[in-house]
């Protein structure tokens, strides 16, 4: 994308993290901006964040789990705007704990905002962003999308599955002009393991230690570039780098590693029968 200045860009889940500091650094770029939130508190403040930056900005509440509203929300920025011309897919809940102790309820609500949300988005959008001389769709996912993890498998299931959304609209639709990134962060200081709920073990730590953790900000700035250079995976941090390197190319220690620390159930030894006085005639 040579320019971003003048282009419509709608951002979910823009109320606060990711999602706010990419809708500012859009701003600052020039962008008009179309801002989804199911936060209408946080998402009017992102709102007024980026008019204070110059941008034409308009938010919207919409639960991105609910098809019908997801719906509404296209329509109304293809009312106003006849399109979009950059589609951010955002907004994400998480889970973490022991898969079995995971309500099927939440599972169904994650994989509706995480995965099956963007699919619509873009579905509903990418006939008005095909029309454009140039457009993008920026799928913010996750390295848990390109490498497993305990305690996460909901959550990973939904970011692989975006991942792999992004690698085969980028391969239909490319020659078109339609850019496509998946961007794969690793851990980012925002609120989404704090407010995920989890198993029954309440005394296992979830948040990510600190030295882990790098800013919205600093994700924003590298996704403003992989929109301008087109980059189809873009992975942030040494770490996750390393872990995408390792499971690309060493999968076997990976798997290793997940099964090295495991606990071993204690199995119950079977009573062996008395020996028996009688004596039987081989057959």
């Amino acid at each position: 994308m040579r320019t971003i200045r003048k282009k419509i860009a709608l951002v979910t889940g823009a109320g606060s993290g990711i999602g706010r500091a990419i809708a500012l650094r859009l701003a600052q770029e020039g962008a008009d901006l179309f801002l989804i939130d199911i936060a209408e508190k946080e998402l009017a403040a992102t709102v007024a964040a980026a008019k204070s930056r110059g941008a034409c900005a308009v938010g919207r509440y919409c639960d991105v789990s609910q098809q019908p509203q997801i719906s509404a929300c296209t329509r109304a920025v293809i009312d106003r705007w006849g399109g979009v011309d950059i589609l951010v897919n955002n907004a994400g809940i998480t889970y973490y704990g022991d898969t079995a102790e995971m309500s099927i309820e939440h599972c169904e609500r994650l994989l509706a905002i995480n995965l099956h949300a963007p699919i619509q988005f873009t579905c509903e959008l990418l006939p008005s962003m095909l029309e454009r001389e140039e457009a993008h769709v920026l799928n913010v996912a996750s390295f848990f999308g390109l490498i497993g993890s305990r305690k996460l498998a909901a959550y990973t299931s939904s970011k692989f599955g975006l991942v792999g959304f992004s690698e085969s609209l980028r391969a239909e639709y490319g020659r078109r002009g339609l850019g496509v990134t998946a961007l794969c962060p690793g851990f980012v200081d925002t609120n989404l393991f704090a407010t995920a709920p989890r198993g029954k073990d309440l005394s296992e730590n979830k948040i990510p230690p600190g030295w882990l953790l790098t800013t919205p900000e600093k994700i924003a700035k590298r996704a403003i570039k992989a929109i301008y250079r087109n980059q189809a995976l873009v992975v942030q941090q040494p770490y996750a780098k390393l872990a995408h390197f390792g499971k690309r190319f060493f999968p076997s220690v990976i798997d290793w590693a997940h099964h090295a620390s495991r606990r071993r159930k204690k199995r119950a030894v079977p009573e062996l029968p008395e020996a028996s006085t009688t004596r039987h005639r081989a057959a």
